[in-house]
């Protein structure tokens, strides 16, 4: 495939033809009403470079310009399919739903000069791409990315300019990591102190944690923020008009020291605490009370009505028991409720949470540790200690989110060279390993593997203070992951992928992303 038409992901189907469409002070846009609004956000997208105000109409199409159109009976191209027809007069994008008209006008602006990303007017270059047709789909429903805001706050504007490159590469979640130990970084109305004191740590480590805790070192600089809920719905309005589902991410039991900090009484010792300053697992868990439930509960309940998308995610994973199993009253609630042990009451309370969610039509996703101590009914699981907890899942009849560290860990090396690259928590994942991901287990049987949603990458931020680094362990490998996620397997193809992204690579050197350089 010629630079000129280096769309990535890969469609389904891409056939160069004879001339070339080209935008120019006499396009039009055409619209029905349903899709004016996306018509109308290309127009404003294009303004920019090329200068032109370009109109969008909302009626029959004439006989030259750009037509969208939508068409119930295209059902082979599913939800968030689309086919582009380009000749030398007429660019016409077909989609069964809104979504695949907004992301075949995702080809179409990659189709373009990359140029066409400038926020100022070029000259130099014709807007034009050869005629072509192509057809396209994607592989997976659920094309995600993660970003842990908790570890570090990434202020607002970021996050939109996150949610931007993943429309961009047709991605369609965004999981927003919001509570940590080190930080909760969402407004809760009815509880204030969680942004008032949980929001905000006094330091934090400085470089890797080493065995000897005598010889950390801090940076003596007050660290945090939060997004408050007029922030948060503005960021969900952002998403759905790029046809991205934010789900949020509220962790508990563990996890939750910052939440602790705020509020002792969540805690199993009530004891003061203070918003942790260096990274790992804290012994630090919520208790098992009524009241504790509640409290989340009614935490779960805000956040309901802020993120209208289906799934709520509660973490779930790395809950250090220690404290439960050594704490009188722990056990007397594990007693009392006639569990076998600690990883049953862990079960219990995302039960409680499972139910609490489903009851108002949403569905709970947590990591692969709620499996343990029995499944609640109505859960999701994400994987991330390899593909065995999603296949153990999907077996059970359970959907699955694929998100192991051995391909999606974006906060992992990209050299062996590590001198050479800057501090990462360890592990060595390379564009290649990226691109070369199978979500679907080979050893997982075919009855089972419509419960395969697909797979997301994991960007926690211990090592990445602020958006340049979390842009350069992203990018490109992100975008080798949006390939994984879209295209059939029998179309990738790791040479070509490579002669497509250096021209995406152009385009996100204009977007201003600080990716790492292809190479060793």
């Amino acid at each position: 495939m010629p630079p000129t038409v280096a769309v990535i992901p890969q469609p389904e189907s891409l056939t160069v033809g004879k001339g070339r469409f080209t935008i120019s002070a006499a396009t039009v846009i055409y619209a029905d009403a349903a899709t004016a609004d996306i018509a109308r956000r290309f127009a404003a997208s294009l303004a920019p470079a090329t200068g032109l105000s370009i109109p969008v109409r909302v009626g029959a199409p004439g006989a030259s310009g750009i037509v969208l159109t939508r068409n119930a009976r295209l059902t082979r191209l599913g939800d968030e399919g689309y086919e582009v027809s380009a000749t030398s007069r007429l660019l016409t994008i077909r989609a069964r739903e809104r979504a695949g008209v907004f992301y075949g006008l995702q080809t179409v602006r990659q189709l373009l000069p990359p140029e066409i990303f400038r926020e100022a007017r070029v000259d130099s270059v014709s807007w034009s791409f050869p005629a072509v047709k192509i057809v396209d789909r994607p592989r997976f429903g659920w094309r995600g990315a993660h970003l842990d805001v908790g570890r570090h706050f990434m202020p607002k504007e970021f996050v939109k300019k996150y949610i931007d490159l993943l429309a961009l590469q047709k991605m369609n979640r965004f999981h927003w990591h919001l509570t940590e130990d080190q930080g909760w970084r969402i407004e809760i109305m009815k509880y204030p102190r969680l942004t008032q004191v949980g929001a905000w740590r006094t330091q934090t480590l400085v470089g890797h944690q080493q065995g000897d805790s005598t010889a950390w070192q801090y940076d003596g600089q007050r660290h945090g923020g939060f997004y408050t809920q007029d922030d948060v719905r503005e960021i969900v309005a952002y998403a759905r008009d790029r046809f991205v589902t934010v789900v949020p991410e509220i962790e508990m039991p563990g996890h939750a020291l910052a939440a602790i900090a705020a509020y002792p009484q969540l805690g199993v010792t009530g004891q003061p605490a203070d918003v942790g300053m260096r990274w790992g697992v804290y012994a630090n868990i919520l208790n098992a009370d009524d009241a504790t439930v509640t409290f989340m509960q009614d935490v779960l309940t805000e956040v309901m009505a802020l993120f209208p998308g289906p799934f709520i995610h509660i973490g779930g994973d790395e809950a250090d028991k220690a404290l439960w199993k050594v704490t009188p009253r722990i056990q007397d609630r594990i007693r009392e409720l006639g569990l076998k042990d600690e990883h049953e009451l862990q079960s219990w309370f995302i039960h409680r949470m499972d139910t609490f969610l489903t009851e108002r039509g949403r569905r709970l996703i947590g990591w692969d540790e709620i499996l343990e101590g029995g499944l609640a009914p109505g859960a999701t699981v994400m994987s991330w200690r390899g593909t065995k907890g999603g296949i153990d899942a999907a077996r059970a009849g359970h959907d699955v989110v694929m998100a192991p560290t051995s391909n999606t860990y974006l906060d992992y090396y990209q050299s062996r060279n590590t001198a050479g690259e800057p501090l990462a928590i360890g592990g060595f994942l390379p564009l290649e390993m990226v691109y070369g991901f199978e979500p679907v287990p080979s050893d997982l049987e075919p009855e089972f593997r419509a419960h395969i949603l697909g797979a997301q990458a994991q960007l926690w931020t211990e090592y990445m203070p602020g958006p340049k680094q979390v842009e350069y362990m992203a990018f490109p490998r992100l975008t080798a992951l949006a390939e994984v996620l879209w295209t059939a397997p029998e179309r990738k193809n790791y040479n070509d992928f490579l002669t497509r992204l250096d021209e995406h690579l152009r385009r996100l050197s204009i977007l201003d992303v600080a990716y790492r350089p292809v190479g060793p």
